[in-house]
């Protein structure tokens, strides 16, 4: 940018309006705009910024709406992908798109934190609680119970870590897994449909994709096991939706603890929020303080190294 030019910068998608809390922001030559909720109009809101901070996938940036931004010059994503950026149509625009660091730990943990609250059946125990009430429901344990993965990297094996901690079995299964590949991590490589017909949990750990999308639907829930509790704290397109709500309906499992949902944030009107056998919480697998020091931390960095006419971490 020109010398002693101030550069406009947008933060989108700051929620819990916490993101300047986090990284050297007034190090920054820069006037500093944070929408802490999500955008109605993503062209007319984002005109005249010189840089976008966005969080995640939360807004997307398909090539009509990067056509329709000319000030844009720097596109910062936190994470180190960006399915919701069309990165060559940034290309072609003269925008450059960098990234930030990412933990995969906090992911891993609210994995089981899903499991144990619906294997315990805490929120119901929580809400009996506050109104009074004393052990209104039977829980079921995880020890000696299967542990299956749909996807064995880097947060399926941590979760398959964790899994054997508590003494369960783990299998896994994805398109490309094989048996050498599973054993490092003590997991048994099955076939998809014994996946789904053994497991007493299953977790999901897949990149969303073409692949991927609507890999887990109607056939594949009917095939669980009654008692079985599904977990999704990877992208909710993994699950056809409409196909749980009513496998949950017809209790064809016992329940399903959510991080991710197609539409986000979630309808308030969503017929999942009425289940007692779905356990819910707002995509807050990877919201941990330790994350956003990295993902704000690092954006800086990318501001500045852009300022400087060096850009650092391209997303290619």
């Amino acid at each position: 940018m020109p010398y002693g030019e101030i550069m406009r910068i947008a933060i989108l998608d700051d929620y819990q309006d916490v993101a300047l809390t986090f990284g050297d922001w007034d190090s920054l030559k820069a006037d500093i705009t944070v929408f802490t909720e999500p955008l109605t109009d993503v062209v007319g809101q984002l005109q005249g910024f010189d840089v976008i901070v966005a969080m995640r996938e939360r807004t997307r940036f398909p090539a009509e709406v990067l056509d329709r931004l000319p000030d844009l010059k720097l596109l910062v994503s936190t994470g180190p992908r960006n399915a919701a950026i069309d990165v060559p149509a940034a290309k072609r625009n003269g925008v450059v798109v960098s990234r930030t660091g990412y933990l995969g730990e906090p992911t891993a943990e609210h994995t089981w934190a899903l499991i144990l609250a619906a294997s315990r059946n805490l929120p119901q125990e929580f809400r009996s609680m506050r109104e009074g009430g004393w052990q209104t429901t039977v829980g079921t344990m995880l020890h000696g119970k299967t542990l299956g993965l749909l996807g064995l990297g880097r947060l399926g094996a941590g979760a398959a870590k964790i899994g054997q901690a508590f003494g369960m079995e783990t299998i896994a299964w994805s398109q490309n897994l094989t048996p050498e590949k599973a054993a490092p991590h003590g997991v048994t490589a099955v076939a998809k449909d014994e996946l789904f017909a053994r497991s007493d949990v299953l977790s999901i750990h897949l990149v969303l994709s073409g692949r991927t999308r609507g890999l887990v639907g109607a056939a594949e829930l009917a095939a669980m096991k009654p008692s079985a509790l599904l977990v999704n704290t990877s992208r909710g397109p993994i699950v056809d939706e409409s196909a749980l709500v009513d496998a949950l309906r017809r209790k064809e499992i016992r329940a399903a603890a959510l991080d991710v949902y197609d539409v986000e944030p979630f309808p308030a009107d969503h017929p999942l929020r009425t289940m007692d056998n779905a356990v819910l919480t707002p995509h807050l697998g990877f919201v941990a303080r330790e994350t956003y020091e990295i993902f704000y931390g690092d954006a800086v960095e990318d501001i500045a190294a852009f300022q400087a006419g060096e850009p650092i971490r391209l997303m290619e």
